[in-house]
């Protein structure tokens, strides 16, 4: 592909001086001619003031620097081009720029750079204000929210906090109420009891009154369901009480003297039969004292105290065969019943 070829450049004369005055009339010694300048430390003094700007390291202080000699190339290109055009001068606006000569400042005692940032440039205090304000109101309204939910998260802890609380408080008195009840209970249990056991002891203690042991001086020798080759049953079916021949028998309860006599193994037999049906065996008595059909009260005699029929000593055999019945019980819890402790 064809290109063109770049145009020749004009050559730079340095003595050469134009015969335009750019307008003045007369020829003005700073319209030129220029020669080529460039800038050294030794040739620029250093500018101290508001300007001044503190020696960086890094790109941007060169780049300041091509910045500063590319304004000064505009400016004089653009005099050099008012000048062969004959148009008046523009008017350039040029922002406040440190000097060259400051980009060389190497003096470690400089005081720290004031100029303003690039990120305020352009920026009115009425911008900066405006900008303030929305970063405090934007901060306040985050400030709000957080203390909403603070508040929130406060509310929802006191919340569960007072709720365990209430279930703790009604665990402990539903717990109260149940040992409350309990102790109630025991307690009304333990005055029945004791009630009832009154009631029993004076019962006991009427029966008493009604009931007698069948002799006042004995010695128990033999007790119900006792084993022994010596009772044809092959155990002992009464409760026996040792006690000198002769001693006087007397009749446990009233009631209706039924058989009186001889009664084999047993000797000398009365039987008593009470009012409920129960027969009471009185057995190995030396002697009877009452006849069959003979109505007796609690503590008649009825006879005496012997050792007839299958013994080996003086004493009474008692048994006692509820509504009549052929097998007896043990006569010891019947008597304990009726309130008489044998």
């Amino acid at each position: 592909m064809a290109s063109n070829r770049p145009a020749p450049e004009a050559p730079f004369i340095p003595a050469q001086r134009e015969t335009e005055t750019f307008g003045y009339g007369d020829h003005r010694t700073d319209e030129g001619p220029w020669e080529e300048w460039n800038p050294t430390e030794d040739s620029v003094r250093p500018v101290r003031g508001r300007h001044r700007v503190a020696k960086q390291r890094g790109g941007l202080a060169r780049s300041s620097t091509v910045l500063g000699v590319g304004v000064i190339a505009a400016v004089g290109a653009g005099g050099m081009a008012s000048a062969h055009t004959g148009k008046p001068p523009v008017s350039l606006s040029m922002p406040d720029l440190p000097s060259v000569g400051s980009l060389f400042d190497d003096s470690s005692g400089a005081a720290k750079d004031t100029t303003p940032t690039l990120s305020k440039v352009g920026v009115t205090s009425a911008d900066s204000d405006r900008s303030g304000n929305a970063g405090e109101a934007l901060r306040n309204r985050i400030m709000a929210q957080a203390e909403q939910q603070q508040s929130k998260a406060d509310s929802k802890a006191a919340a569960a906090a007072l709720a365990d609380a209430e279930k703790q408080s009604a665990a402990a008195a539903a717990k109260a109420q149940k040992e409350a009840a309990a102790k109630a209970a025991a307690a009304k249990e333990k005055a029945e009891a004791a009630a009832k056991k009154k009631a029993e002891e004076e019962r006991l203690a009427a029966l008493a009154k009604e009931y007698k042991l069948p002799v006042v001086s004995y010695t128990i020798t033999g007790t119900f369901g006792q084993p022994g080759s010596m009772w044809s049953s092959g155990y002992h079916t009464g409760l026996d009480f040792a006690a000198p021949t002769g001693t006087l028998i007397k009749a446990i309860h009233s009631g209706t003297i039924t058989q009186a006599g001889w009664a084999g193994a047993y000797g000398y037999r009365t039987v008593l039969t009470l009012d409920d049906g129960t027969e009471l065996w009185f057995c190995h008595q030396s002697s009877i004292g009452v006849s069959v059909g003979q109505k007796v009260s609690t503590g008649d005699v009825i006879g005496r105290v012997g050792a007839t029929g299958n013994v080996t000593g003086p004493h009474l055999h008692l048994e006692v065969h509820p509504n009549g019945q052929a097998t007896g019980i043990d006569p010891a819890p019947w008597l304990r019943d009726k309130g008489l402790n044998p």
